[in-house]
């Protein structure tokens, strides 16, 4: 229910943004660097977070004013959860605040282009408030909270680079986040974790919504303030989720799970970002070089793209939910299918064509 409410919402508020962008002239238009050749409304990014946030505040409001005082006649179960929910709400509205931080700082970017150094200080300013504040941090095998804060920051903020970086063609971004989240959705069910759980649905759903309209062709674009957003709630989601059970000795490999699950986006991001370094450029500045981008090359077309991105993922993903269930053979046989799997996106990444790709970012 959740799911199918989720995505409703998020696709009755793409349209509306739609709409309004075309009117306002919140649009992107076609340019020599840019893949598309039509003008494009660049607001999808306001309905993903307008969906996102208006669901988590409607789900604190029933359950702090409907569902804990009683109001329903609900079960025991889901009263002692309502409780739970109730003592996280202070966490939760910080996380909510780091949303709307991210989001502000992703559409100001869309409109006014800001510098990157700028946009990294603040990604960073705000991945250390969640991580301190909010407790969204790595917590296993790792005593020291300095440490664990430290690399929950520089995590949150590479994530959301590396979905910022994935947003170059239509499809891309939205539906390996979707995927990449349906993976932790199963590790959440494993742990029994409902609000991490529930979240993750909320987040898949509004995904699904949007990629309704973004799906080659694309009618919308989410710009930087729904690639930001959707980074930062798929980086929350993989420390929140917990992956390593001691009654379950001997898997402790299993906290490699999100590393295997975003293989796809995060080698799309490093390799990107050597290649511009080692040529010389800035690797903030885009270029043709994505795994995307190589598929075009050698004549694939949007979709085509898209779906090849979503089956790349979708390999790595459905091998690392295995990883609760393997011994270390087995993991160490899912390790090798991932790197074998990258081998594959590294053949296209470095087979030269000499036909020039309509897109960038």
């Amino acid at each position: 229910m959740l799911l199918l409410f989720s995505a409703a919402l998020s696709a009755a508020l793409t349209q509306l943004v739609r709409q309004w962008s075309l009117k306002t002239d919140f649009v992107a238009r076609p340019q020599a660097d840019r893949y598309h050749r039509t003008v494009i409304p660049i607001g999808g990014g306001i309905a993903i977070f307008a969906a996102i946030t208006s669901m988590l505040l409607l789900a604190i409001i029933l359950v702090k004013f409907v569902i804990a005082p009683g109001l329903l006649p609900l079960d025991k179960s889901i009263a002692i959860h309502a409780e739970g929910f109730i003592e996280q709400t202070p966490k939760l509205l910080i996380f909510i605040g780091c949303i709307v931080a991210f989001f502000i700082l992703g559409l100001t970017d869309d409109k006014k282009k800001l510098g990157p150094w700028i946009k990294l200080f603040i990604e960073f300013a705000v991945a250390f408030t969640a991580a301190i504040f909010a407790g969204i941090r790595v917590e296993f095998f790792i005593d020291n909270v300095f440490v664990t804060t430290c690399l929950s920051a520089f995590w949150i903020v590479l994530i959301i680079n590396a979905v910022n970086f994935m947003d170059n063609m239509d499809g891309c971004a939205a539906g390996i986040c979707a995927i990449c989240a349906s993976v932790l959705f199963v590790a959440a069910v494993f742990s029994g974790q409902v609000f991490v759980g529930a979240l993750a649905i909320l987040f898949i759903g509004t995904l699904a919504g949007f990629l309704f309209f973004n799906f080659p062709p694309a009618k919308i674009f989410m710009g930087d303030a729904g690639s930001m957003v959707i980074g930062f709630i798929l980086a929350a989601l993989t420390l929140r989720t917990t992956y390593y059970h001691e009654a379950l000795s001997g898997k402790w490999f299993s906290v490699f799970l999100p590393i295997v699950t975003l293989a796809i986006p995060l080698y799309d991001f490093l390799s990107v970002t050597f290649l511009r370094i080692s040529q010389g450029k800035s690797p903030f500045v885009g270029d043709t070089q994505h795994f995307s981008h190589r598929l075009k090359r050698h004549g694939l077309n949007d979709r085509q793209v898209a779906l090849t991105l979503y089956l790349a993922t979708l390999c790595t993903g459905l091998g690392a939910t295995f990883l609760y269930q393997v011994n270390l053979t087995g993991a160490i046989l899912i390790f090798i299918q991932t790197f074998l799997i990258l081998c594959i996106v590294t053949i296209f990444e470095s087979t030269k064509n000499d036909k020039k790709p309509d897109s960038n970012n």
